[in-house]
């Protein structure tokens, strides 16, 4: 984030209690930007984000709601908006993984992946576009996965949210290039965060020989939202496993 300066800027960043939400909450606080990190139900954590975010002299809240509902994404943005400001850059991050084969996948399982990793983004989306319109200024950035374009550990039903999740980002970066807003995502493999549930032993796959960290998807999010010039890209981090 060296040389970024974001102080004109509020950021709304889902699923930002912990792993790659944390950074990207404190990456961006850290270059000047009000930051509201979302949480379901990790209140303290979320809490201890925004007091990170304090004691290093930045603006934050902590704002609880469940981003596969409307209702409750539209009061979300309502108290960022309040609290810090009309809300300019938002990272799409909230999200589960739910690890199912074949077999023991259910229709539960798809419907509250798709509406946790995909609905999700499209919801803060939509509500966040009208304060960007009136600015003629927005940066999006969702943070999709590998497992989006490859075969992945988790399941077909994740498969299916994150390449939905870059379907999403291309259509809408086609569709608002001319307002002054930008779309990307960021596509991040065997990142050594609590949703890898402790699985180091991954490394073995990866060429560079270690899992990535959250603070290096922070750094690719954080290119992202520095360049006007780029809109409808997915940028991959997976320590050298494909190349795309």
């Amino acid at each position: 984030m060296a040389g970024q300066d974001l102080s004109a800027h509020v950021a709304l960043v889902t699923g930002a209690s912990r792993g790659i939400g944390a950074a990207v909450a404190l990456a961006l606080a850290g270059a000047g930007a009000a930051v509201a990190v979302n949480y379901r139900e990790r209140a303290s954590a979320a809490e201890a984000i925004v007091a990170k975010i304090h004691e290093d002299g930045g603006r934050a809240i902590a704002v609880a709601a469940d981003v596969s509902q409307a209702a409750a994404v539209a009061a979300m943005v309502e108290q960022v908006a309040a609290a810090l400001g009309p809300i300019d850059i938002l990272v799409n991050n909230a999200g589960v993984a739910i690890v199912r084969g074949l077999d023991d996948l259910t229709e539960d399982d798809f419907d509250r992946t798709i509406a946790v990793n995909l609905k999700s983004a499209f919801l803060c989306t939509q509500a966040v576009l009208p304060a960007m319109r009136a600015r003629q200024w927005g940066r999006i950035v969702n943070i999709s996965s590998g497992a989006a374009r490859g075969a992945g550990a988790i399941g077909v039903h994740y498969n299916a949210s994150k390449a939905g999740m870059e379907g999403l980002t291309r259509g809408y970066a086609a569709r608002l290039v001319k307002e002054g807003i930008t779309v990307n995502a960021v596509a991040p493999s065997l990142i050594a965060t609590d949703m890898m549930g402790g699985r180091t032993d991954l490394a073995r796959n990866i060429p560079l020989g270690r899992m990535g960290q959250a603070e290096e998807v922070a750094q690719a999010v954080a290119m992202v939202l520095g360049n006007d010039y780029m809109t409808g890209q997915t940028i991959v981090l997976n320590g050298g496993m494909a190349f795309i």
